[in-house]
């Protein structure tokens, strides 16, 4: 039972610290949040990790063809080239043209945030690499085997992680909504800036890596 304990915290550690820093998925949830109520956000967070669990689930088993099959995440690599480029044109298109429109909360129904979530979730090309290493480091150093115990502490330690952050951006944009409206106006915009920098970074790992 105590290897799972480190296990488990180890791994949300690692799911939290990676998912931090500002991404299509936490701005999103803070997007959702601020324009469409802060239960939206949180049905959203949940969309985005049920996906992670799934693609931590598929990590697991794959993580050894990935580790002798590098070209793999290559190719993986440069279709999220597309992806990012897609995602950038698409959130810059789209705040040129809510400009001049006001932002109110809509009474959106919240199983369309949570499969927003999953979807932008899903089209996250370099999760599965992510959790693969994840998985082989841990194999390394003795603390996930492949049994069952391991493999549920490890997927379900990937979603928390994942949404203990996605929270956090929830509850602190919208806190932050209720003394100004410049995120809900500029959202748009910073998603379109967050896909360009990630495309520059995708392709110079493409390149020196």
């Amino acid at each position: 039972m105590q290897h799972l304990a480190i296990l488990f915290f180890a791994t949300f550690s690692a799911a939290f610290m990676a998912s931090a820093a500002p991404g299509l998925l936490n701005v999103n949830a803070a997007k959702e949040s601020v324009e469409k109520g802060k239960a939206n956000g949180f049905i959203f967070g949940l969309g985005v990790s049920t996906i992670v669990m799934v693609q931590a689930f598929i990590a697991v088993f794959i993580s050894k063809y990935l580790y002798n099959h590098p070209e793999t995440i290559d190719w993986l690599q440069k279709i999220a080239l597309f992806v990012f480029a897609f995602f950038a044109i698409f959130f810059f298109t789209k705040a040129k043209i809510g400009k001049t429109k006001p932002i109110k909360v809509a009474p959106i129904k919240k199983r369309r945030s949570f499969f927003k979530g999953m979807f932008l979730s899903a089209v996250n090309m370099l999760a599965i690499p992510f959790f693969s290493g994840l998985n082989a480091m841990w194999n390394a150093s003795g603390w996930i085997k492949f049994k069952t115990g391991d493999i549920l502490a490890f997927v379900l330690a990937a979603g928390c992680g994942t949404f203990a952050i996605m929270y956090l951006y929830v509850v602190y944009f919208n806190k932050l909504e209720t003394k100004t409206n410049r995120f809900s106006k500029n959202s748009n915009y910073i998603l379109s800036a967050l896909m360009l920098v990630l495309l520059v970074i995708t392709i110079f790992r493409i390149l020196y890596t």
